[in-house]
């Protein structure tokens, strides 16, 4: 039964989630606070509004009556969802899920104090001086982050207390929505991270994803690849708490959910309740349905008998290093002269220095070669690709 789906976030994410959904059958209307954004490019129909403006919304959701809300990003008027949830509108994969994960204040409280799920030490701050004694609690080095952010927009890394106003204010500067609150974080000496993709259906089980390895700088990712190679203990931890944090969240989707290991501990870190930058990974065929696929078969209710890994892979972003909104992307050509790696470009208009513009993905070329060479090779690919003023 074809669907009509207001997407609400249209960058390189939901772009993919809309391609996903039309060969589903479904309409998708694809907005954002921008013209032009990738998703709106593939989409049936676009839309351009704030996003935080409650009565923007309203009219939103009166003009195109949506089976399904489908939210992307975090600048959202999340707590009007709870309305349209109650109006028989889908919102996915709740609002209850959108409203706590958006905030990194919720989540973080629903898996430590409620869950009691193995969490980083951490305190909040609402002003330069709390920023100031929540750091003497939890020690250094430490991070600070928005409450509401993605992508490391916002993100601090403090050595030493020269760096705490500077992280106040990137805070500030950077962070979605309009809180200002912060969330500090201890720094976690893990051996290393990873995300579980985890699909919660209305008539199925939970499924798991094979876990993804990722490598971050600034906050932001900058490889992955699939499969994490683990302890199997771990990994059935990792599964039941992602369990139990989504099953309180409550709703069907494709889920995004961090951890850090430190020996055999497993350690929450963050969930987001939509497709996730790591999975990316997943568009270089490792997986019999990548997490856009899984997503869509999840909010529809369609069936998912298995999640089985095909085969290793790796991605790797392609980052700006110019601001311009007249570009090209060169050496694509040298870059696809391996036919085991792939490219995406987002079809993003302006480029800002450090923003995600496209990914390539990359997949084993025979059974024997190492997961350490297919990710050299995505990066190789990647660094080759430049972004240019014309």
């Amino acid at each position: 039964m074809k669907q009509r789906i207001l997407l609400l976030g249209s960058g390189e994410l939901g772009k993919e989630f809309v391609i996903a959904a039309q060969r589903l059958g479904q309409e998708v209307i694809a907005v954002d606070n921008y013209h032009n954004a990738p998703a709106m490019q593939v989409a049936d129909e676009s839309e351009v509004i704030n996003m935080l403006d409650g009565e923007q919304l309203d009219a939103i959701v009166e003009k195109y009556q949506p089976n399904l809300i489908v939210p992307e990003i975090e600048a959202i008027r999340t707590s009007h969802l709870y309305k349209y949830e109650e109006s028989g509108i889908t919102v996915v994969p709740s609002a209850k899920a959108v409203n706590y994960t958006m905030n990194r204040k919720q989540i973080r409280d629903l898996a430590a104090v409620d869950l009691g799920l193995d969490t980083a030490n951490y305190r909040y701050a609402t002003s330069l001086n709390e920023l100031q004694e929540a750091v003497s609690v939890v020690g250094m080095p430490c991070v600070v982050k928005p409450l509401m952010s993605s992508s490391g927009k916002g993100q601090s890394t403090i050595k030493s207390e020269d760096d705490i106003p500077s992280a106040w204010n990137n805070a500030q500067e950077k962070g979605r929505g309009d809180a200002i609150e912060v969330i500090v974080e201890a720094f976690v000496p893990f051996n290393y991270e990873f995300t579980l993709l985890t699909v919660t259906q209305k008539s199925g089980p939970t499924l798991y994803c094979p876990p993804i390895g990722h490598r971050q700088a600034n906050g932001d990712y900058q490889e992955s690849w699939q499969p994490v190679v683990m302890n199997p203990e771990v990994l059935k931890k990792a599964q039941e708490m992602a369990s139990l944090v989504t099953s309180a969240l409550t709703g069907s989707g494709l889920w995004g959910v961090e951890f850090f290991v430190v020996g055999d501990e497993v350690i929450f870190s963050e969930l987001s309740p939509r497709p996730h930058d790591t999975g990316m990974v997943t568009l270089a065929g490792t997986q019999n349905l990548n997490e856009f696929e899984l997503h869509c078969r999840a909010i529809l209710d369609l069936p998912i008998s298995e999640i089985r890994l095909e085969k290793k892979g790796a991605s790797a972003v392609v980052l700006s290093h110019i601001e311009s909104n007249l570009f090209d992307f060169k050496n694509i050509g040298s870059a696809m002269i391996d036919s085991y790696t792939d490219f995406r470009i987002f079809g993003k208009e302006n480029a800002r220095v450090g923003r995600r513009m496209g990914v390539v993905v990359a997949w084993q070329k025979d059974a024997e070669e190492s997961l350490v060479d297919i990710i050299e090779r995505a990066k190789y690919a990647s660094n080759l690709i430049e972004i240019k003023n014309r």
